[in-house]
């Protein structure tokens, strides 16, 4: 039995022959490929205070304002909602125009265009898309996720209301990726990074994705400059932060969050660096996000916690390096 029947049987996926991944109501996504640069994330920092490990100590999620929004529909003006509308921005389902054109700080009425934008984030990760924070929504919102935006310039490659057994994953525009007569692709760390990030990067993400791509990855210490893949560390923009971000082919570029707590592993109340580098390193090597939740290229990722590929991400990357 090879590898790829092995993850699917685990996965609970049943096994049909298909093309290369399923469409998604003909909306296209525009979002990072080459040099193109992603919008500063305002995706959460920490996970709520109600954990797993009640006794480790944590910040208050920087979300914790869509606690007290839970049950907002259209019509209503709660304080808050002015919040809910800058995470829509961020991450893309709020036009910008339109919050030019309000005092976005003070306006806490949750409108027909903050609805819409509500609805599209349920429908980009297979929510009731009834355009009300319910309990479902509020909870998905509060956690922390990847800084790449869903959607930009109005438009989404993320998948809507697909089922378990179809493959999800997506390409930025243009489905660029790296040359494979490169054969060994090189990454690096800025100047000063801590060593246990490579230790982490190169004994788990590089490896997870290594049986996937037609690459080899080669560690070169701390030449940030001439490597194919640049990792460093930056502070987030305020408290209103992702985890980290990343660029698509060719760029090479990814970025962590140098406020959070980092671990090489799974540490009750930090983040495992190998699991987050795992889907930044996806989004280098050309995928885009996916709405399978068992798939590492979903968004969404909590603490204490390492993950590996899932089958949409391997069918993904065999797909775009055929």
């Amino acid at each position: 039995m090879d590898f790829m029947v092995k993850m699917a049987m685990a996965h609970g996926y049943k096994m049909h022959p298909r093309g290369n991944g399923t469409k998604s109501l003909n909306r296209g996504k525009h979002i990072h490929s080459g040099n193109t640069k992603p919008r500063n994330a305002f995706g959460c920092g920490e996970c709520s205070k109600t954990s797993a490990h009640p006794n480790v100590h944590r910040k208050h999620s920087p979300f914790e304002f869509v606690k007290h929004l839970q049950g907002a529909k259209k019509g209503d003006k709660i304080e808050g909602i002015h919040n809910l509308k800058k995470f829509l921005h961020q991450f893309g389902y709020l036009d910008v125009q339109y919050l030019n054109d309000q005092e976005v700080d003070h306006d806490d009425q949750l409108d027909e265009n903050t609805e819409r934008a509500i609805k599209a984030y349920q429908l980009n990760f297979n929510l009731n898309p009834t355009g009300i924070l319910d309990s479902e929504t509020v909870s998905l919102m509060s956690r922390p996720r990847c800084g790449v935006p869903d959607i930009i310039n109005g438009k989404t490659r993320m998948n809507s209301g697909a089922s378990n057994y179809t493959t999800n994953y997506k390409f930025f525009p243009g489905s660029p990726k790296w040359p494979i007569s490169k054969k060994v692709l090189t990454w690096a760390i800025a100047p000063g990074t801590r060593k246990d990030v490579a230790l982490s990067l190169q004994g788990f993400s590089t490896q997870q994705w290594k049986r996937a791509v037609p690459f080899d990855f080669k560690y070169i210490g701390e030449d940030n400059v001439t490597a194919d893949i640049k990792i460093s560390f930056k502070k987030g923009d305020g408290p209103q932060k992702a985890l980290a971000y990343a660029f698509g082919p060719t760029s090479g570029v990814m970025v962590f969050d140098a406020d959070e707590n980092w671990s090489n592993g799974a540490v009750p109340g930090k983040y495992d660096m190998g699991t987050v580098g795992l889907h930044e390193l996806g989004h280098v090597l050309g995928l885009d996000h996916s709405s399978d939740k068992n798939a590492i290229m979903w968004p969404y990722i909590g603490d204490s916690t390492r993950r590996g590929l899932g089958l949409d991400d391997w069918y993904g990357m065999k797909a775009l390096y055929k």
